[in-house]
């Protein structure tokens, strides 16, 4: 799964992964209100649309849909949530933030498929989860998710998500892309402790070769990134960093979301990563960090 086309499933059952398969179906910034986290994204050009409730009483979202199908999600508490439920839900701890990056998922096509593969890769997994939501207009949408490793759902490992009913219907809201200065999520930047043994990890689950690596003194970490595939591990570097901060309180999982300009280039920090441009929106009006190349 990833943002170029899906590699179709035709190895064994219980092999590992190939590489070039990591397809980005969401990534998620989670926090207390919606609509501050709506104003976040509005104030640096990132318009979102309401989404509607989720069915467990304790969220609602609003969404960024893109040309590739992939979307930014927004969740935040539903007025009047129960604080035990609240106290019960995977993201809670983000939840009670003003903000910030929570989670990630990767689309699956055939979920039965992809829970054989990483059982044979070794990796833990939790048991299918039902799950969805009623959106504004009242359309129905259900889902499955399935959770891969031990972490908080889509943390250090995305979640797998395969829809029970129309796909297009949970990622285009409005029936097509809110957004077309940008064609989709690109990169997500997960912070880790550790550098080499997030790497083995990431090459063990998902069959990727070893990945490039490069300092970036300015955002703060030792980066890793594998060839062609839509994630970068991120390690506070020894002189220490805000990842580090986010270690500590948050535990490992994203940090930072980059998005693909269609030849936009607006002002705003620059870097280079792994022979691409990585431009920056203002931080200060998200309280996070998003990115576009």
């Amino acid at each position: 799964m990833r943002l170029i086309p899906i590699v179709l499933l035709t190895a064994l059952a219980g092999q590992p992964l190939s590489s070039a398969n990591l397809q980005i179906d969401h990534v998620t910034i989670a926090g207390r209100d919606l609509r501050t986290l709506q104003a976040g994204l509005r104030a640096v050009g990132i318009p979102t649309v309401f989404g509607g409730a989720h069915g467990n009483s304790v969220t609602e979202m609003a969404a960024a849909s893109f040309p590739d199908g992939s979307y930014l999600e927004a969740i935040a508490l539903q007025h009047g949530a129960k604080p035990e439920a609240v106290e019960k839900h995977e993201w809670a701890r983000f939840l009670k933030t003003a903000g910030m990056p929570a989670a990630w998922a990767l689309r699956a096509a055939d979920l039965g498929a992809e829970i054989a593969r990483f059982r044979g890769a070794g990796l833990e997994l939790s048991a299918p989860v039902r799950a969805g939501r009623k959106r504004p207009d009242g359309v129905q949408l259900e889902w499955e998710t399935v959770d891969l490793g031990a972490e908080t759902r889509g943390t250090f490992f995305p979640f797998l998500i395969h829809d029970l009913t129309d796909r297009n219907r949970r990622a285009f809201i409005n029936g097509k892309p809110l957004i077309t200065d940008f064609s989709g999520v690109a990169r997500v930047v997960v912070a880790v402790r550790s550098l080499k043994e997030a790497a083995a990890r990431y090459r063990r689950a998902f069959g990727l070769p070893e990945p490039a690596e490069q300092n970036d003194a300015e955002f703060g970490a030792r980066l890793a990134a594998f060839p062609n595939e839509p994630v970068v591990l991120a390690e506070p570097l020894p002189s220490g960093s805000w990842i580090s901060g986010r270690l500590n309180e948050f535990g490992e999982g994203p940090c930072a979301f980059i998005l693909a300009a269609n030849g936009r280039r607006a002002a705003g920090s620059a870097t280079r990563w792994f022979g691409r441009e990585v431009s920056w929106f203002d931080a200060g009006k998200l309280r996070w960090r998003l990115g576009f190349e």
